[in-house]
């Protein structure tokens, strides 16, 4: 009797203390709280940057793949030659520059039938060339620039690659975030049907796309992006559990705020670290997966110049011409390297734990 005398006095006063309240005073709490959560953000942004722009290998494969990028948007006019003009004449032929002719691998010459080095380049028939050619990469065995060919190869890879990517971060994000949030029996059900897809070796789901569908680039694209969605799905997943149990998630439901709202204004900038680490990672499997499928045949058609089918043409000939097959393997070396490196880079930026954040 006296304990229930007790809590009615204490109810009562709760009331009297929050009958005043009103919908204005919770709409300045929402308020104070949504720009004290800007004002931490901005400060840990400058933390990120700092630490970034701190990893030396990280800025160096960043300038890296700048260039890329230019040298792929710029091809048409980086380059005089087609990537599919073909010379009947200059087939084979060895690099050449000029300002490098003291340099083996610059000077233009190759070991003729009975043994002689002799420069490849005086037999030619130069009665129509307005200036003496003299092709940087050499030429394949069609008679096309090797170097127009690397360059437009290059923009195919980072073409499907960063397409591949899009398409796998819609994907996965989506379900990720779907999964996460709702929890329960839905995401038990969703995350069983992952494993499923994880089940399939990712290679051999690509190749049997492939084979059903008609190679093209977007086929190619499509491929990869549907065989590699699954891992950003899983991190997102983790991500979102993880943080829907946050004080700040908690008070954004309080206030009312939608499902919708909370996932894209407070979960999803909050997981950009992450997911930018795992699509700085995937972009180099990316390229490879569409390197290795244009090297055995079922990748980006012909006549498009693509690095894998570069390195296959290089593969077939390399003891009679090594160059046709160095200079393709080392431009998917670099560009696979310094995604790598970029990728590491932005994992200890994002890491709050890494030592003088």
């Amino acid at each position: 009797m006296k304990s229930n005398l007790l809590n009615n006095a204490y109810n009562n006063s709760l009331l009297q203390q929050t009958k005043h309240v009103s919908s204005e005073d919770f709409s300045f709490q929402e308020n104070k709280l949504t720009d004290y959560a800007d004002s931490l953000n901005t400060s840990t942004k400058k933390r990120i940057l700092k630490r970034f722009l701190r990893s030396k290998s990280a800025m160096v494969s960043l300038i890296i793949i700048i260039v890329f990028i230019v040298v792929a948007l710029f091809a048409p006019w980086l380059t005089d030659y087609s990537p599919t003009e073909q010379r009947s004449n200059h087939t084979n032929l060895p690099p050449k520059i000029e300002s490098l002719s003291s340099y083996s691998w610059f000077d233009g010459k190759r070991i003729n039938r009975g043994g002689e080095v002799v420069d490849a380049y005086e037999s030619l028939d130069q009665s129509d060339e307005s200036s003496p050619v003299a092709y940087i990469l050499g030429t394949d065995s069609l008679g096309r620039d090797m170097l127009t060919r690397i360059i437009y190869g290059i923009r195919i890879s980072l073409l499907v690659s960063f397409s591949a990517m899009i398409i796998n971060c819609i994907i996965g994000v989506s379900y990720g975030l779907i999964s996460g949030w709702v929890g329960g029996k839905i995401d038990t059900l969703m995350q069983r049907a992952l494993e499923v897809f994880f089940g399939i070796p990712s290679l051999v789901m690509i190749i049997l796309l492939l084979l059903a569908l008609k190679s093209t680039i977007t086929s190619v694209v499509l491929a990869i992006a549907l065989t590699s969605w699954m891992d950003t799905a899983r991190v997102v997943r983790n991500q979102t559990l993880s943080l829907k149990e946050e004080e700040f998630i908690l008070a954004s439901k309080l206030f009312g705020q939608s499902s919708l709202f909370i996932l894209f204004k407070h979960i999803l900038p909050n997981i950009m670290g992450t997911l930018a680490v795992q699509i700085m990672m995937g972009i180099p499997f990316a390229i490879f997966y569409e390197a290795f499928l244009s090297f055995i045949g079922v990748g980006i058609p012909v006549p498009h110049a693509s690095l894998g089918s570069l390195i296959n043409d290089g593969y077939q000939t390399f003891l009679l011409y090594p160059h046709k097959m160095w200079y393709p393997a080392a431009a998917i070396s670099i560009i696979m390297l310094a995604f790598n490196l970029l990728a590491d880079g932005l994992r200890d930026a994002f890491d709050t734990k890494s030592e003088g954040g």
